[in-house]
């Protein structure tokens, strides 16, 4: 096998306006395969399911924002080794590599309490949801079905952030693209020719996470990277786990305030009928692609400002900021363009049913839009988040999301129950999200602390 480090990116050397693209791009595609996956599995379990393609499809689509809240949640934890490990890069410390690698893959364990926890709380939690009684049958076997895949996920998440920390990002997106290809078949053969319904698209979803797991595990122990695993050193580094923790856990918050405030939301569109449920939940398709290609702009600033901090190369931590900030504004204009302009169309591929058309485009028309503040709020969370400042962009996205759409759903959406009133909610929140962590950064300055700590030291 080839060794991987050949093909890794030079974070603290070469053009910011040629790497970051380099890095970025992969990484949205990585993310955009496994929105693929997804996308393909709700237009089969639409068109094949017979009389229940609509019910399947809010069955699935009201599960997203409980999945993404246990994903998100750990994936935050992953965003810690990244960081944790960039910087020992950059330090040159490659004691502090080893025990924070090794300490990574025993994390994504903690999938298998999650198999435990979601298993005997599958109905509870989607009850809250406010799932129809005609959907919950079906939304709930997906649910426990799904858990099974967690710890694949998992693992696989940490696998990518221990890749991309080193400048290696082709090696996950490679392992995702064969299982994606293995997902999309499974998908085929469990419900249109077994007719196993949502619990076939589960299934596939596990089956295909193993393997690109298993995939990414192998390449880590015969790599000759400086992020090589060795099996028997397999462990749980106090000193790594904290310092993981420490940026991962609010990172990790930050990404699951999300799915929390999501998931309020999606209990008040469930009121609103199967049909509102699988409309939205085809959009909702539609926002994973755009977010997580915008998002991949967002990793890139926190691995590169994290390697660089490490390297005290503090000048091109900032450049970092800029040029993701303009390279990630041209890929937002662009999706927002396209995806606006040829709403209807894709939708239509979902499910071709005029209303549900009719409204999954409203849903589309009210929030990409909002995406450019996305990009924002993302990039300057990122860039934080590379100088181990993870606590206060968490806080301004608890509060500034969580609290509006909370006050959204239960003082501003009774009065005025309708689809369109209940997405506005996202624009505003953005908004104020982008605004204040625009503040947080002027307040910051962590470029400008760091330089004043090492003049005062003498170290710099």
């Amino acid at each position: 096998m080839a060794d991987t480090a050949s093909k890794h990116i030079d974070m603290t050397t070469g053009s910011l306006w040629r790497n970051i693209p380099l890095f970025a791009f992969p990484v949205a595609a990585t993310s955009i395969l496994e929105q693929l996956s997804n996308l393909i599995a709700t237009v089969i379990i639409g068109n094949f399911s017979g009389d229940q393609g609509t019910l399947a499809m809010a069955a699935v689509g009201s599960n997203v924002p409980l999945t993404s809240l246990m994903i998100n949640l750990f994936i935050g934890l992953s965003l810690g080794s990244n960081v944790v490990i960039a910087n020992a890069i950059g330090r040159n410390d490659q004691n502090m590599v080893k025990r924070a690698v090794h300490t990574s893959i025993m994390m994504a364990l903690v999938g298998f309490v999650v198999i435990a926890l979601g298993e005997i709380f599958a109905e509870p939690m989607l009850a809250a949801l406010n799932v129809p009684d005609e959907t919950m049958p079906l939304a709930s076997l997906y649910l426990r079905v799904f858990l099974l895949s967690m710890p694949s996920i998992l693992l696989y998440n940490f696998e990518a952030a221990i890749f991309r920390s080193v400048g290696i990002t082709r090696m996950p997106l490679q392992a995702l693209a064969v299982s994606t290809v293995l997902n999309i078949g499974l998908d085929l053969i469990f419900v249109p020719v077994l007719h196993w319904g949502v619990a076939g698209v589960a299934i596939a979803t596990a089956i295909a996470y193993t393997v690109s797991a298993v995939t990414l595990f192998i390449r880590l122990v015969k790599t000759n990277s400086v992020v090589r695993v060795t099996p028997r050193d397999l462990g749980l580094d106090p000193v790594a786990l904290k310092r993981i923790v420490k940026i991962g856990l609010p990172a990790g918050i930050q990404s699951a305030v999300f799915a929390v405030a999501n998931i309020i939301i999606q209990s008040a569109i469930n009121s609103l009928g199967t049909e509102v449920m699988a409309a939205s939940s085809a959009a909702m398709s539609l926002e994973y692609v755009c977010y997580n290609l915008l998002n991949s702009f967002s990793q890139a600033c926190t691995t590169f400002v994290g390697q660089n901090h490490g390297a005290r190369q503090i000048d091109r931590c900032t450049k970092t900021l800029k040029v993701c900030l303009v390279e990630g504004g041209i890929v937002a204009l662009t999706t927002i363009v396209i995806i606006v302009g040829l709403g209807r169309e894709i939708l239509a591929l979902f499910n071709s049913d005029p209303n549900i058309v009719s409204i999954g485009y409203i849903r589309v028309c009210s929030i990409f839009p909002a995406y450019a503040f996305s990009m924002f709020y993302e990039n300057m969370s990122g860039y934080l988040r590379g100088f181990g400042i993870s606590l206060m962009p968490a806080l301004i996205t608890m509060i500034c999301v969580c609290g509006i759409r909370f006050y959204w759903v239960f003082c501003v959406f009774p009065n005025f129950r309708t689809f369109a009133n209940i997405v506005m909610v996202y624009p505003i929140s953005l908004g104020t999200t982008a605004f204040f962590m625009v503040v947080a950064v002027l307040l910051c300055h962590p470029a400008r602390t760091y330089r004043l700590a090492q003049a005062k030291t003498g170290a710099f």
